[in-house]
């Protein structure tokens, strides 16, 4: 643990500062490269939170219980720092904790948009990875000024020379004087600070002119309603004042206004360049869009903030309660989510098998599960659900255009011109000793290679894949393939069209919309032949039999059978003549033929989520 430093480096808490004194950074890393320990590094180091407050408490950033067991950020989290630099000065620093996955790619967005400039964390025995890449071309695009800060170089096998090489010829930005530190111990984490202090610039404001913010986040708190996570540009955010929305045109009266430290500090105004949070009475989860900007209701300005790019969902899938009567409370929890995450989207649908439910958007299966686990825990919802699809664009021989997301409603064969799917271009580094499985992969999932270079001893591919073979498990099949080495990031590139058909599931003779896909011509019936077996295996016996088909339109590419329980009805007949024991057979056989024809088969909740994760 670190050895805490004199008071001398944390002068008494400011509310406010001249904007020269200023600092706005995020952190931006692969996983696991040590972001969240370091800004606890920064945190413990600056006053935020004592020694006391901060024993046995690693991560103080992650707050959630799901970031904490899993070692993720999920949300991107702010605090403010008071540091007195080298110079005598006393600077605040606002900085934010940023996701390193691939899903939360937006959390990471929304962050470096209030921000100017960013530390680049890299792992000095790991070096520049998938999500290193991506991340830091998001800060160059956002006129960061970039700080690079090589981690964990006490670790024996740790290069820091080798990487510093690696960031130069890979990103193409200068590391030569890049920090080196180790976030775990705290050496050279003062080097960091004073750092961020010469080499990242002040923020731009006018404190007379009118109110302008940028609204960067929000989420539900029960006791306070809505909390605004607000960046103002200009102006000043105080107490009492009235504020509209400029996108929603809602209005408010602001009620408090403070910042994280990382504890909830009041003060009575935030002034330009200062990141901070509001509260006003909000009842209304719509109200507050992330990316909207709020100025002052009387003295308006007529220009909004370019906010940013909506998210836009890449998977979708439905969720439904296992008891009709949670319905309710599943569309309360989801309202609450939508607030605390933007990318997440929703639309309320039927289903014969399942009831009432919903259709969501996610960025990615990880960004699924989060969102799953998390209605399961903070609202204890039992959900099923359904197979993960993306957007099919269908253009149908009367000249429309439709999206599909939900391969139920896919019109009828003859209607359909062709059907075009969202392909991606992923980027994956791997270790040499891998890249035959790894190139193995992405050629069984139709993709296409565009690039091979190499950074050093590990090689970095570029792939063109379609969307639909790598929602289901390829990033697991990556990791296994690569014994955990690999590193993969995707973006969405455009639409190409595809031999795709229509793959149901019946079971006894009905189809289970639930696990209904769209599927490659060529890939269908291994497709197929998989999830019936699956399905086999986890559909319990009933008294009569049960088949289980994969079919495209009305061909039956798979079948398997549930055999049935039978009772031996011939135990009582003691010798005696034969057709006694026969009469009693075909007494059976006529009862279990009826059954079969009204009997109702149960599937169970574990059969739905299993067969949905059967490994191509």
């Amino acid at each position: 643990m670190v050895a805490a430093r004199g008071r001398e480096c944390y002068p008494a808490p400011m509310t406010t500062a001249p904007i020269s004194n200023i600092r706005n950074f995020s952190i931006v890393a692969h996983i696991d490269h040590g972001k969240s320990t370091l800004a606890d590094r920064l945190i413990q180091m600056t006053g935020g939170l004592s020694d006391r407050e901060m024993a046995g408490k690693e991560q103080v950033l992650d707050s959630m219980d799901i970031e904490r067991e899993r070692g993720i950020t999920i949300k991107a989290q702010t605090v403010r720092l008071n540091y007195r630099a080298k110079d005598g000065k006393d600077y605040i620093f606002n900085l934010m904790d940023t996701p390193g996955h691939v899903d939360f790619a937006y959390e990471v967005s929304r962050s470096l948009a209030a921000c100017e400039g960013s530390l680049l964390v890299v792992d000095a025995s790991q070096g520049v990875e998938a999500q290193t890449l991506a991340n830091v071309y998001q800060a160059l695009d956002n006129n960061h000024e970039i700080v690079p800060v090589l981690n964990k170089v006490d670790l024996p096998a740790a290069e820091p020379d080798k990487v510093k090489q690696q960031i130069e010829d890979v990103i193409g930005i200068d590391a030569s004087d890049a920090v080196m530190i180790s976030a775990k111990t705290g050496l050279g984490v003062p080097d960091v600070l004073e750092a961020i202090v010469t080499r990242l610039p002040p923020p731009k404001g006018d404190r007379g002119a009118a109110l302008k913010a940028l609204l960067v986040d929000s989420w539900y708190d029960v006791y306070l309603g809505v909390v605004v996570l607000i960046r103002v540009v200009d102006g000043t955010m105080k107490k009492g004042q009235r504020i509209r929305m400029m996108g929603t045109n809602a209005a408010y009266d602001v009620e408090r206004v403070g910042f994280f430290t990382p504890k909830m500090e009041q003060v009575d105004e935030l002034g330009p360049g200062e990141i901070g949070f509001i509260t006003a009475a909000i009842k209304e989860v719509a109200d507050t869009r992330v990316g909207d900007t709020i100025t002052d209701d009387k003295k308006p300005i007529t220009e909004m903030l370019p906010g940013f790019k909506p998210a836009i969902p890449v998977v979708f899938c439905g969720l439904f309660p296992v008891d009709a009567n949670d319905f309710e409370t599943l569309r309360a929890a989801m309202g609450k989510l939508r607030l605390n995450d933007a990318s997440f989207s929703y639309e309320m649908e039927t289903s014969a098998a399942l009831g009432f439910g919903f259709r969501c958007g996610f960025l990615g299966l990880l960004h699924l599960e989060i969102i799953q686990e998390r209605l399961s825990r903070e609202f204890d919802l039992n959900l099923i659900a359904t197979a993960p699809s993306v957007i099919y664009k269908m253009h149908l021989t009367d000249g429309q255009e439709i999206e599909i997301h939900n391969p139920v409603d896919m019109p009828d064969v003859v209607k359909i011109a062709d059907i075009e799917e969202p392909w991606i271009e992923a980027t994956i580094l791997t270790p040499d000793e891998y890249l035959g499985s790894v190139l193995k992969l992405c050629q069984d999932r139709r993709g296409s290679q565009k690039e091979l270079t190499y950074v050093g001893s590990r090689a970095m591919v570029k792939y063109d894949l379609p969307l639909n073979e790598v929602v289901f498990d390829f990033y697991d099949r990556l990791k296994s393939v690569s014994k955990g080495y690999a590193s993969f990031d995707y973006h969405l590139t455009d639409y190409k069209v595809a031999d795709l058909v229509k793959m149901q599931i019946l079971v006894n003779g009905e189809p289970v919309d639930a696990l209904s896909m769209l599927v490659h011509r060529t890939r269908a019936e291994g497709r197929g032949r998989a999830m019936v077996e699956k399905m086999k295996e986890l559909i319990p016996p009933h008294m009569f039999q049960i088949p289980i088909q994969a079919a495209i339109g009305g061909k039956v590419i798979a079948r398997e059978t549930v055999r049935a329980l039978r009772k031996d009805v011939t135990a009582k007949c003691y010798g005696g003549d034969i057709t006694r024991k026969r009469k009693l057979l075909e007494k059976q056989k006529e009862g279990k033929k009826k059954m079969r024809q009204f009997g109702k088969v149960d599937i169970p909740q574990e059969a739905f989520i299993a067969a949905l994760k059967v490994d191509s």
